[in-house]
């Protein structure tokens, strides 16, 4: 099919077919003074050349030109007479019956579709290959093809929940970061100090454990300003401006895996603990909630190092074993209390793992621990997955006023244990 008007040399589809080749017994030479007769083109084929620029393939009525017979004994063949003009040809071609309104030819059918007899010689003095004739259905379509509702087996897409972030690692927090010294001590700490195997609690750190009873041990370095046991799963803590970063670490671990793993025990293992930001100070909040694989360094903030998560108040980012995080909340507010946990469930080949976060008792986010990451920006998540003890993990850095939370009869959130 032609779109549109072009030249007849450039689209022989819409001009004359090519003169027909001699017949046996003729010269290829041209008799002197021998001139083609030609056939007048009628007024009614101009007129339809002009409505169509695909007229059908049919030799034009200009007769080729005579050729002088050859000097043999053979007999001379009449010349060829002039052919009949393509007007005669239609008009005895059979009458072609498409099917009635609302006829949709498709531009592909399918093979399974056989065409009738109404359209077996459909369009066969143009030279095209025959067109299948389809009885026509109120829509329009072949009736072997059914309408395929979408709208009722798609859902609606905004119940799906979002993609995963796959490049969104920063590069920079928003906040305080730490110097490129802090790093590399980091690194190298846990480089000569490798994850340690699950512990075998004693029977005092076991009584403990499920009395949510837990210790927090002071930094390594010391910390600039205090820590106070209150009553049995609650700790006051206090530090000054010119704290530097610290990690408190608790004891005994609430994951612990000789207890705990659910591929043996058969059960999901929940851990939480809340964190009340106090009133005092100003600016940032200076605190970061998290869990993290024993060992690991007193003097960098949970998140950033091998085997160890957190959300920081300051930037309200989500640190997984990375410097710099991604988006995840709002920055931290003083007087609100903030709560973070991690589910660990049995599979089918290894401990699925969900991290959640929690702002004044409500649920406001959370991800899975093996959701896909940029491999360039995140390390792996070892330590974390449910094969190593994990414990409590709070950062602390300048002035802060907190409370930290063990005993689930003063939570504000209720998790499902």
């Amino acid at each position: 099919m032609c779109f549109g008007r072009k030249e007849r040399a450039q689209n022989p589809l819409c001009g004359d077919d090519e003169a027909p080749r001699p017949q046996p017994g003729y010269f290829t030479q041209k008799p002197a003074n021998a001139d083609p007769p030609k056939a007048s083109v009628p007024q009614q084929q101009q007129q339809q050349q002009q409505q169509s620029d695909c007229p059908p393939t049919q030799p034009s009525s200009v007769s080729p030109p005579l050729l002088a017979p050859a000097p043999t004994s053979a007999p001379v063949q009449p010349a060829v007479p002039p052919l009949a003009e393509p007007q005669a040809v239609i008009q005895s071609s059979p009458s072609v019956e498409l099917p009635s309104t609302n006829y949709t030819t498709p531009l592909d059918p399918s093979p399974s579709i056989a065409p009738t007899a109404t359209g077996a010689d459909h369009t066969a003095h143009s030279g095209l290959p025959p067109r299948a004739s389809y009885n026509a259905s109120p829509s329009g379509l072949p009736p072997s093809k059914a309408v395929h509702n979408w709208e009722a087996a798609v859902p609606a897409t905004s119940l799906f929940p979002p993609p995963p972030a796959l490049f969104s690692g920063l590069t920079r927090s928003p906040a305080i970061n730490a110097l490129k010294a802090e790093v590399e001590a980091g690194e190298s700490w846990c480089a000569d100090f490798p994850l340690a195997a699950s512990l075998a609690l004693d029977a005092p750190s076991l009584a403990a454990l499920r009395a949510h009873d837990i210790r927090l041990m002071t930094p390594a370095a010391g910390l600039r300003g205090t820590l106070a046991w209150r009553a049995p799963g609650v700790w006051a803590g206090r530090t000054d401006v010119a704290a530097v970063d610290n990690c408190v670490i608790g004891y005994p671990p609430l994951y612990v895996v000789r207890e705990h793993n659910p591929l043996a025990t058969g059960q999901a293992k929940t851990v939480y603990y809340e964190v009340a930001v106090g009133l005092q100070g100003a600016g940032d909040v200076c605190l970061a909630l998290g869990f993290a694989a024993l060992p690991y360094p007193s003097f960098r903030l949970p998140g950033w190092n091998r085997g160890s998560l957190a959300v920081h108040g300051d930037d309200g980012h989500r640190y997984v074993n990375d410097q710099c995080g991604k988006s995840f909340t709002e920055p931290f507010r003083r007087g609100e209390t903030y709560g973070i946990g991690m589910v660990f469930r049995g599979g089918s080949e290894r401990i699925e793992t969900e991290v959640y976060f929690t702002h004044g008792g409500r649920l406001v986010g959370g991800w899975n621990l093996h959701e896909e990451t940029d491999v360039q920006d995140h390390l792996p998540v070892t330590g974390l997955e449910g094969y190593h003890d994990l414990s409590c993990a709070v950062g602390i850095y300048q002035a802060s006023d907190f409370e930290i939370i063990f005993n689930p009869e003063r939570w504000i959130y209720r998790p499902e244990v």
